[in-house]
């Protein structure tokens, strides 16, 4: 048997060669032998247990180590943060230190005030939610009390119509409704402006031959223009399309404004209406409007801050011409609703030129068939049509009853909501006209208790005022339509032809 190397140097070094004849020593040399391989063995495995014990603290140590840079690192950033976020707060933080306590003593304040204003957003909130719905009930009251009388005027205009005129006296009742006109145009750009900041306005797509609108326009400022020794010019290029589809009421705010200014401050000269074809496709027409003026100007500093709400170009304006500022802040918003916007180039002294494009759809419509749609029926034939006409104001009673009567329609009236009820339950209607703010019972109620007999007939809401809460909530009541007074007999006679189904 091979004994260990290290026996083996000690056997050769104290034992003769016939120590192998002797058993017993050989058993002995045997079992030493195995002892030392075995202390080896166990070395071996200790040693090695050593290393990898001794690389795996090394590996701990470098991963804690790391552990607390990140840690340091991560608090000088949020000492900095915290400094950047809050640079009033006497944040005096021990850079040497790790100060948690501070950081922690630091962020529960900022939570605290975090909550605080959450809470004081939330009153804020409320606060403005209330004024908006103080503002809308505002215009609503104001929109009624303004539009009432507005539409007696608008309707008396349009029964005279009906009557056959004179020529001259046709033209001085165009003038009378073109003026109406721009009078209800004024009163919507004050009672307008809240739904143009909320983006509520709803552009209508009407047929109208733009000839004769922006005619009608020059003829209605024609004499004011005058009155101030002013020559106003339109100049309108024959290439354009007799009809195009638009919202005339939207565009003739904006024409109106645009003329009302340049008449307002422009004395002995000439104010020219131009109207001219930029583009033609398949579907679109772009049209470039221009009202330009040899008045007093603007001058350059002042052209941005003309277009702010409530703005004048400077003080004495509005001593000397009047004006609430409003106008041109109302066409940029109406402008930038029909993906436009307004230009403007002037010379304090040497007059202004407002001017914008706006893009039209094109229309089917000829003055040829207009023409013949008019020779062929002036007045529309309701003759077998029952209206049920909800109105308490007196003269809009007369107004709607007349127009309604000229048509050949058979006309109930009820003051108020209590007898319009009564009525629809005890007559057959084909329609219903149902103005909203009524003493004793409003159009609202009246449409609910309608509602619960009758599902089917048309209700229409006439109501003065112009905002989308109201009408909404007309909808919500069972109410099927909405005209806004004053209204455009077209537009009433369309809706009582949608809901009837009478050919027309």
């Amino acid at each position: 048997m091979e004994h260990h190397s290290i026996l083996e140097k000690q056997i050769r070094k104290f034992l003769t060669s016939n120590y192998q004849e002797n058993q017993e020593i050989k058993t002995l040399l045997e079992v030493i032998s195995k002892s030392y391989h075995a202390f080896e063995r166990d070395k071996k495995i200790a040693d090695h247990a050593f290393d990898i014990s001794e690389k795996e603290y090394q590996n701990v140590n470098a991963d804690l180590q790391a552990q607390i840079d990140i840690r340091k690192s991560s608090i000088v950033k949020l000492k900095e943060a915290i400094r950047a976020l809050d640079e009033t707060e006497n944040n005096d933080f021990d850079d040497k230190d790790e100060d948690l306590i501070s950081i922690i003593n630091f962020l529960e304040i900022q939570i605290k005030k975090t909550k605080q204003l959450e809470t004081d957003l939330i009153l804020a909130k409320e606060t403005a939610e209330k004024a908006s719905r103080a503002k809308s009930e505002f215009l609503s009251i104001m929109s009624h009390e303004i539009r009432t009388p507005l539409n007696a005027i608008i309707g008396t205009n349009n029964l005279l119509h009906y009557q056959d005129p004179l020529p001259s006296q046709k033209e001085l009742l165009n003038v009378m409704k073109i003026s109406s006109e721009n009078l209800l145009s004024l009163i919507n750009d004050v009672l307008d402006y809240g739904k143009l900041e909320e983006g509520k306005i709803i552009l209508a797509e009407r047929d109208m031959n733009l000839k004769t609108f922006v005619k009608n326009l020059r003829a209605a400022h024609r004499l004011r223009a005058e009155e101030k020794g002013n020559n106003l010019r339109l100049m309108y290029d024959d290439d354009i399309p007799d009809y195009v589809i638009g919202d005339d009421i939207r565009l003739g705010q904006i024409l109106n404004n645009l003329i009302s200014n340049a008449i307002k401050f422009t004395k002995k000269g000439i104010i020219t209406i131009e109207v001219l074809l930029n583009n033609i496709s398949e579907e679109y027409v772009d049209i470039d409007f221009a009202i330009i003026d040899s008045g007093i100007g603007i001058s350059a500093d002042k052209q941005e801050m003309i277009f702010d709400r409530f703005t004048q170009a400077n003080t004495n304006i509005t001593r000397e011409y009047g004006g609430s500022g409003l106008g041109l802040t109302i066409i940029k918003l109406l402008l930038q609703l029909q993906n436009s916007d307004i230009s403007l180039s002037s010379e304090e002294g040497k007059g202004s030129k407002f001017y914008f494009t706006l893009r039209f759809k094109k229309s089917s419509t000829s003055i040829q068939e207009e023409n013949n749609k008019i020779q062929k029926n002036e007045a529309p034939d309701l003759t077998n049509i029952h209206i049920l006409l909800v109105e308490d104001v007196e003269f809009n009673v007369m107004v709607a009853e007349k127009m309604l009567q000229n048509w050949k329609a058979t006309v109930d009236v009820a003051n108020n909501g209590e007898i319009a009820v009564e009525k629809a339950r005890d007559n057959k209607y084909d329609i219903i006209l149902m103005d909203l703010q009524m003493p004793v019972m409003d159009g609202y109620t009246a449409t609910k208790k309608i509602r619960e007999s009758n599902k089917i007939i048309p209700i229409i809401a006439l109501t003065a005022s112009i905002t989308m809460d109201i009408q909404g909530r007309a909808m919500e009541f069972g109410m099927n339509d909405c005209i806004t007074k004053p209204f455009n007999p077209n537009d009433l006679l369309a809706v009582i032809q949608k809901y009837t189904n009478i050919p027309l």
